[in-house]
């Protein structure tokens, strides 16, 4: 048995909008632009075709990695949980000790990660020390550049 893989709403949601984007807008593309690049002959060194083939070739395993992992998703809707402890799904507001620095991300799965939204996988370094923690309390990271040290001020799930 495949194991769930947990999930937001909204990631859920949109790794499913990006499934039918590639599906049914870039794959017809893809085709017909094979099939362009194909009516200009020798294929050998027609470098539109190498390129649309390769096109299709990215977008068709980002099809099957989509497919398998809505398939596997556990939907977790985090407007209907709450409490002071970090879990799945809450919004973290952290402060990182050495510069005073404060940061917002919330865990979320490992398919809707994304660091510039501030989204962190569950199974990250950072997550993973978070979990099971409470607003005020201490948590050392172990980083690439060493051990950093956060103070959780705030948990909420939106």
């Amino acid at each position: 048995m495949e194991e769930k893989v947990p999930m937001t709403v909204q990631g859920y949601e949109e790794l499913n909008e990006e499934l039918k984007r590639l599906k049914f807008v870039e794959r017809p593309r893809i085709v017909a632009a094979i099939e362009e690049a194909r009516s200009h002959g020798d294929l050998s060194e027609n470098a539109e075709y190498h390129s649309a083939r390769e096109q299709q070739s990215f977008t068709e395993g980002r099809i099957q990695e989509l497919e398998g992992a809505l398939s596997h998703a556990q939907v977790i809707d985090t407007k209907t949980l709450s409490g002071k402890k970090v879990l799945f799904g809450a919004t973290v507001d952290i402060q990182d000790l050495e510069t005073e620095n404060d940061k917002t991300y919330q865990i979320v799965g490992q398919y809707e990660a994304n660091l510039e939204k501030g989204l962190i996988s569950l199974l990250s370094p950072l997550a993973k020390s978070l979990i099971g923690k409470e607003i005020g309390d201490i948590v050392d990271v172990k980083t690439p550049k060493g051990e950093k040290s956060y103070e959780i001020l705030n948990v909420r799930y939106l």
